[in-house]
Order: C-alpha cells, then sequence, then structure tokens
C-alpha cells in the first residue's frame, strides 16, 4: 500500500536536506514533509567530512561573486548558529612567492574591494614560515563549524517543525505521479520496496544526485566527482590554536576540526585521490566503499614543512575519504556557486547542489521567491529551469 501523500519529500538528510525541511515545514507551511536518509544519521557524510571551514570569501580571489557571496553570508551562518561556530583561533592566510596564482598585492586589494578584514600578520606569526618561499602571512577572520552540534540542531528543529525523518533508507526511483505530483520508491534493508506520492520533491543528495531510477533524467549541468582524503592532525603546541591557508596554487590548508578537536590538513595535489565524470548508474558512494583507501598523509607533510617546518611535529590521527561533487565549469576559477535545477520530465522534482556551507542562504533566498498556495499543500509555481549563484 503506499505512504499517505506528502507535500514535499526531501531527498538526503545533510545540512542542505536538513535545513530545506526545516524551512519548508517552518517558514512556508508545509504540514506533511518527509526527509529521507540512506545513512543511520543526519550529517554524517560530506557535511561531516569536510575542511569545516566557514568561508569569509579570501579562498576564491579568481570567483569575486563567490567571494562576495560568502562575505554576505558569513555574519548571517555566526547568527543562525552560534553554538555551531568556533571562533576562539587565529587564521592565517600565507602567500608563496613562486607558482602562486595571487601576489601579496593582489591578495590585498582583492580582501579591499570584497571587504574582507586582513592585516599583516605579527612577526611571531611570520617566523613561523620560511622566508625564502613565503611571501607574506596576513592575518584575517575565517572561522570553523562544529558539525556535530549543527546535527543536533537538525535533529531538534526538524522534529519541533513535525518533519518525518526516515534514516537508513535509500530512495531508489523517482516518477510522475499517476493523476498529479510525483512518486518516490525507497528501499529500507532488505524490506519490500515502499511507494511514496508527494507534490514536490527536493534532492539534495550531492554525490548521489543522479543516482535515482524511473522517469529522473539527471541533471543537465555537468558534475565531477572525486575520492578526496581530509587528513586529521594533532598539531603541535606552536599550531595549535592556528589556522593556516597557503595559496594560491598547488598548496595545502589546514583548519580546526572541532568535531574531533583535531586539525584537517588538505593538499591541493595530495587530497584528491581519484575523480571522474559523473554520469547515472555508476554510483560514486559504492566506487568509494571499494577505494582502498591509502593515505597520503606523509606526501602532504612532507610539502607542507618546506612552507611550515613545525609541521613536523605534527601526528596523523585518522584520514576523512568522501566523495567531493564540484561543477565542472567552474573547475577553472574555483567558484562554488549553487546548483538549483528543475527536472521538465518530472515537474516539481528540484536538485541542489551546495559547494560550500555558506550556501544554504543562496537557496533559501532562490526558495523565497517561489510562489508556495495553501498552509497545508504547498504549491510552486515554475519560473526559471535553472538557477545559480556564483
Amino acid at each position: 500500500m503506499p505512504n499517505l501523500p506528502r507535500d514535499a519529500v526531501i531527498i538526503g538528510g545533510g545540512f542542505y536536506g536538513a535545513a530545506i525541511a526545516v524551512y519548508l515545514a517552518k517558514q512556508r507551511g508545509l504540514r506533511r514533509v518527509l526527509l529521507i536518509e540512506r545513512e543511520p544519521a543526519l550529517l554524517t557524510r560530506a557535511s561531516y567530512s569536510n575542511q569545516a571551514r566557514v568561508h569569509n570569501g579570501y579562498h576564491y580571489p579568481r570567483s569575486f561573486t563567490t567571494a562576495y557571496r560568502s562575505r554576505i553570508n558569513l555574519p548571517r551562518f555566526i547568527r543562525d548558529w552560534p553554538d555551531a561556530v568556533k571562533m576562539d583561533f587565529t587564521k592565517l592566510y600565507a602567500i608563496a612567492r613562486r607558482n602562486s596564482k595571487v601576489t601579496a598585492r593582489q591578495f590585498e586589494r582583492f580582501c579591499s574591494e570584497i571587504g574582507a578584514e586582513f592585516r599583516a600578520a605579527d612577526s611571531a606569526l611570520q617566523a613561523l614560515f620560511e622566508p625564502r618561499l613565503i611571501e607574506q602571512v596576513f592575518e584575517v577572520q575565517e572561522f570553523a563549524f562544529d558539525t556535530r552540534r549543527l546535527a543536533a540542531w537538525a535533529e531538534r528543529e526538524l522534529r519541533d517543525a513535525g518533519v518525518e525523518v526516515r534514516c537508513s533508507t535509500r530512495v531508489t526511483e523517482i516518477n510522475r505521479g499517476q493523476l498529479e505530483g510525483l512518486q518516490v520508491i525507497t528501499r529500507s534493508g532488505n524490506k519490500r520496496p515502499q511507494q511514496t506520492e508527494a507534490r514536490y520533491v527536493f534532492n539534495c543528495t550531492y554525490s548521489g544526485i543522479n543516482q535515482f531510477g524511473g522517469d529522473f533524467g539527471g541533471t543537465r549541468s555537468g558534475l565531477k566527482q572525486e575520492i578526496t582524503e581530509m587528513a586529521l592532525m594533532q598539531m603541535p603546541p606552536e599550531l595549535e590554536n592556528l589556522g593556516i591557508t597557503l595559496m594560491d596554487g598547488p598548496f595545502f590548508s589546514m583548519m580546526p576540526f572541532p568535531a574531533r578537536g583535531l586539525h584537517t590538513l588538505s593538499h591541493v595535489r595530495y587530497t584528491p585521490h581519484l575523480h571522474w565524470q559523473d554520469r547515472a548508474r555508476f554510483d560514486p558512494y559504492e566506487k568509494l566503499d571499494a577505494y582502498p583507501r591509502e593515505t597520503r598523509v606523509d606526501r602532504m607533510v612532507r610539502d607542507v614543512e618546506r612552507y611550515l617546518p613545525a609541521i613536523r611535529g605534527a601526528t596523523h590521527v585518522d584520514s576523512l575519504f568522501e566523495v567531493k561533487t564540484v561543477l565542472v565549469k567552474n573547475e577553472g576559477d574555483d567558484g562554488r556557486p549553487i546548483l538549483f535545477e528543475r527536472h521538465p520530465e518530472l515537474p516539481g522534482c528540484i536538485s541542489v547542489l551546495g559547494g560550500k556551507i555558506d550556501n544554504i542562504y543562496d537557496v533559501l533566498e532562490r526558495l523565497d521567491e517561489e510562489h508556495f498556495t495553501g498552509s497545508e499543500v504547498g504549491r510552486i509555481m515554475p519560473r526559471n529551469d535553472q538557477w545559480q549563484t556564483r
């Protein structure tokens, strides 16, 4: 027997899926909202296995709009999730003398253009770096988030909003409904497939965004999948209260990782292990499960210590392997727009892909523009087939 009809089904229980479900229920009055997550708990995949950075624009000197949107969104994120934001550390951006795509002067001009605060780091901080390889070191304002606290927020808000959550459940098909609306087919363990009717479906599955059968035709935008390694490190005392990014080229970044009380270490050359063009029926998570996950942290540290000798005192504790998904068209400029795409073959089905956690505001602003009618059965009136912020 089919389940009761839903106003909306959200597929994917990461930060985006949870935030959209809460928004639809609390801000737009949809009463019958269902959130489906394939993992046993919320916010355990890409929302967790990343650098936990709340961007303030500094990372994107080659994508002005992405940088500016981060500047606009960061204070909003701090306001809305204050308990999840770690601010008690010093963040440094260092500019390499060679092979960098941005000079110190260009970085200063860029920060001024987007209104991001910066200053030359004091002599004690400058002394941490190898002066022959580093042109300048800047102290900036950039923060980290604690995924555990965001997950606690999601569970609390979803419960308060009356959103039904089904974990350990996988969506296998999205189809056109027999009369109107949409039909979502799910499987949970060895149970028989279930069918749920919904007026709207939000596909927030990140790397699994194209992995549905039925009438679902996939996104029109090209996607690149990468298996990545985020090393978790215990830093030596002199680096314990720091976050450091060396840019803008084949360099590295280290950030506090509040969920584990450690630091992440990533490297442009060694963090990506494997990549491929996304395609239907080629499940990225199955590919990740089969991957041997041999760490490259020794190579990361060996390169980083040329610029930051104190990294020699760091201890590798663990590595987070995950699939990272990016829009192919933004590989050259490092832009991180959201993807908000309708599927003409499935009216009412929208796929959402975020590049950074603060992009959630770009999604919610887009939903603010949509017309909902009725307090119990919301209706989104069609507008543009596709919308993106760059």
